[in-house]
């Protein structure tokens, strides 16, 4: 096996398939990278069982300036090399496979050998066979992603709260995952046949590094899914994950349909002020922030205390204030979690009791994303 290619493309490549590898498996080849070398092109494979991340060169392709000498395949210990490949001198690499899997690394000056294994000992990635692939908007899904994955759960001792449930019914998706503190649920209309019905747990770990592998020049990603495994197609990038397996929790039913007190903010400006009272009340053992509503004098004032430090408390601009008197502490956290998730906008928060999950929806679009936060009890 012996290529040249493009350093600076190739180093792309090996980042985007090196989030798949870990140095904590009891797969010790699973600590390597793979390299696939046929005429059409090369094949980086990276994986820990759970994820696993392919990305093709072509040798078809000028810009990659890729070389076919001799094809074959290798697994390198992936740590090692993709150290020596950025730190190498020149912008085009060599790489020669010799006896006993040993393998050359040249660039200018430099060479490096280093011991390789026989890729035929690495795990096979599974084959998704299905006609029913999801076509996404690369840009919608990062955001889904991002809207998403900060309700889910820490605690492997409920695995599948670690998890985002998706359900793919009638041309919508729902995503929607929830540590049982929070929630956060975001639905897409896609133009796809109505009769595709998916309902799936992807791992919230692995739609983190999927929604890393996605580039700003990624358009679109195809999604397809098989019995346990989702793959996720983008440009010349596969992305494989696990699904979790197991019920997820109905979580329709914790969404209020009704509420007793209402107000409007601007996101960033809500947040700005929780991110000043929660510097008080980081310092508390049990971090809390309050909220005190008015609406008969459209008075909303936030509080942050710690019995060591001192306390704040800060008049706040909202807006449509309606309904009973409220007082209401909450994890400043969750809060703030939540509120970047909205980005430049305004939001509408409304409230039952003060007991009773509160939830935040954008103002112009209610129906379509929803955040849900459990307020903590004080007294």
């Amino acid at each position: 096996m012996q290529f040249s290619i493009k350093r600076s493309l190739f180093v792309k490549n090996l980042n985007d398939v090196q989030r798949a590898i870990s140095s904590k498996t009891t797969i010790p080849i699973l600590t390597g990278l793979k390299l696939v070398l046929t005429e059409a092109g090369l094949m980086l494979t990276g994986s820990d069982a759970d994820i696993s991340i392919e990305a093709f060169i072509s040798a078809a392709d000028e810009k990659n300036e890729l070389e076919v000498g001799s094809t074959g395949s290798i697994v390198l210990p992936a740590r090692f090399f993709g150290e020596i490949v950025k730190k190498l001198p020149e912008e085009t690499l060599t790489l020669e496979v010799k006896d006993n899997f040993q393998t050359e690394l040249r660039s200018g000056p430099a060479a490096f050998t280093i011991n390789g294994l026989d890729a035929n000992n690495y795990p096979n990635l599974p084959v998704i066979d299905t006609d029913k692939q999801v076509v996404l908007d690369a840009a919608v899904l990062k955001q889904l992603i991002a809207q998403t994955v900060i309700a889910v759960s820490n605690q492997e001792s409920r695995p599948i709260l670690t998890g985002i449930h998706l359900v793919l019914a009638d041309a919508e998706l729902l995503a929607v995952a929830t540590d049982s503190h929070r929630l956060s649920q975001r639905k897409i209309k896609l133009d796809i046949d109505p009769a595709i019905h998916y309902d799936v747990i992807i791992p919230g770990k692995s739609l983190v590094e999927l929604s890393r592998t996605l580039g700003d020049d990624v358009e679109t990603v195809e999604m397809r899914i098989a019995e346990n495994q989702v793959l996720f197609v983008a440009g010349t990038t596969s992305f494989y994950s696990r699904l979790l397996e197991g019920n997820y929790p109905e979580t329709s039913r914790l969404i209020p349909t009704s509420s007793s007190t209402q107000v409007e903010f601007n996101a960033p400006e809500l947040l700005a002020a929780i991110e000043r009272a929660s510097l008080l009340s980081h310092e508390s053992h049990n971090n809390v922030v309050k909220l005190a509503l008015d609406p008969t004098t459209s008075q909303v004032t936030i509080y942050g205390n710690s019995p060591d430090v001192g306390n704040v408390e800060e008049s706040l601009n909202g807006q449509n204030l309606a309904g009973e008197n409220l007082e209401i502490s909450f994890n400043p956290d969750y809060m703030k979690d939540a509120l970047r998730s909205f980005g430049q906008t305004e939001i509408r928060v409304a409230f039952t009791s003060a007991l009773r999950p509160f939830t935040l929806v954008p103002s112009e679009d209610a129906d379509h994303f929803v955040q849900l936060i459990t307020p903590v009890r004080t007294f």
